[in-house]
């Protein structure tokens, strides 16, 4: 199975003061060692806890996955295709995965899962648009006796597990990079922030934790937030941005993923920028990568999910076939929802996304090879950085 040769925190990234968040190296020894307990035999019929003689389920298994949106690049490339993978590696070619994807629509989400449930499928594995609508099609699915677990957001309701990342350390990691990037200059500069959809509960979380290191080092002169993540609403957002705040005003952009970072920079070189002030982003798309390369885009947030899609997977397959010591292994963390305490989670590990780690990070773990980002057009600027 596949797994990231890295397995550090971002770097100086501090502990957050969340109680139920322990520190995200420690989910990455969780993942590791639930996976050391497969290789060496636990997850056959032999294994299990000591509280349960069998598995509920065998290997003939269908877990059932929903995903948000295909703009979002990783959801079709890597997600799915990684999570599939890993439920036929776990139940010897036998599980099936049913998937769907919501393309951004909440009403279209809702049919899936309730569609899932008709299927009778023996886990559901759901990445939520709106993390409370949802929640009625979550209790029809426990009425059903079926597990819900949340994939890299926490949807309310009664779900059993939480997969994803330590999300406000997603934005403190952003935030401190904008005044890394603006040193000195930071108490006087001007910055724009470009956040997520208010549907979605990772937005607050990555605002929060942007503003613990934004808060009182830069001006904020204009903030957004961003219906379903569209890169044209946030480009829109940021047009209006650039006439109230000011072309040359605008120091630095804070934006929260990387679909509405380029669509940010588009709109500051419409505009007629010479320079592009640093802009973040997250999830290491290939274009945002490329950016990176390029200088157009000063930093990503890189967050693995090959690990994040195999402990899915794996959580899924071992909360399906009652195999608690797995279970318990890769569910070491504790989340609270608004209608749920202690949901027991995986929160991943995140690394800043720069010019200067690229090979360490994404390259290494396999996500993309050199020539993938370093096509004719970015030729010349990945040989700058030795990339090659």
């Amino acid at each position: 199975m596949l797994l990231p040769a890295w397995k550090a925190p971002a770097v100086n990234a501090r502990i957050p003061r969340r109680t139920a968040v322990r520190r995200t190296a420690i989910a990455a020894t969780a993942a590791a060692s639930a996976f050391s307990l497969a290789a060496c035999g636990v997850m056959d019929g032999a294994g299990g806890s000591s509280d349960s003689a069998a598995p509920k389920k065998g290997d003939n298994i269908t877990v059932g996955l929903l995903l948000p949106d295909k703009k979002t690049k990783r959801f079709e490339k890597f997600d799915y295709p990684l999570f599939k993978k890993q439920v036929l590696t776990l139940t010897n070619g036998k599980g099936k995965v049913l998937y769907a994807n919501a393309e951004a629509n909440e009403s279209k989400q809702t049919k899936q899962l309730e569609e899932m449930i008709a299927e009778k499928v023996d886990v559901i594995v759901v990445d939520a648009i709106d993390a409370k609508g949802i929640v009625p099609a979550i209790e029809k699915a426990k009425d059903a006796d079926i597990p819900v677990i949340a994939y890299d957001r926490l949807a309310q309701g009664p779900i059993d597990a939480y997969v994803s990342h330590d999300n406000e350390l997603v934005g403190e990691v952003q935030g401190r990079s904008i005044v890394e990037a603006l040193g000195g200059k930071a108490a006087s500069s001007k910055i724009v922030m470009i956040n997520g959809s208010l549907t979605d509960p990772n937005t607050a979380r990555f605002e929060t934790g942007a503003m613990d290191e934004l808060k009182g080092k830069v001006q904020i002169a204009a903030s957004y937030n961003t219906k379903d993540w569209l890169p044209e609403v946030a480009k829109a957002n940021m047009e209006t941005a650039i006439k109230t705040v000011g072309l040359s005003n605008i120091a630095a952009v804070y934006s929260a993923n990387d679909g509405m970072a380029g669509a940010a920079i588009d709109a500051l070189k419409e505009a007629g920028a010479s320079k592009i002030p640093p802009v973040t982003g997250q999830d290491a798309d290939l274009a945002a990568v490329q950016r990176i390369v390029s200088g157009e885009q000063y930093m990503s947030v890189y967050k693995s999910f090959i690990l994040e899609a195999n402990d899915a997977a794996s959580i899924a397959v071992a909360k399906v076939q009652a195999r608690s010591i797995e279970f318990d292994a890769l569910t070491r963390d504790s989340v609270d929802s608004p209608t749920t305490k202690k949901i027991p989670s995986q929160l991943v590990p995140v690394v800043a996304l720069t010019k200067d780690n690229i090979k360490d990070t994404v390259i290494q773990d396999g996500v993309y090879t050199v020539q993938d980002i370093c096509t004719a057009e970015y030729a010349a600027a990945c040989a700058e950085i030795g990339l090659k």
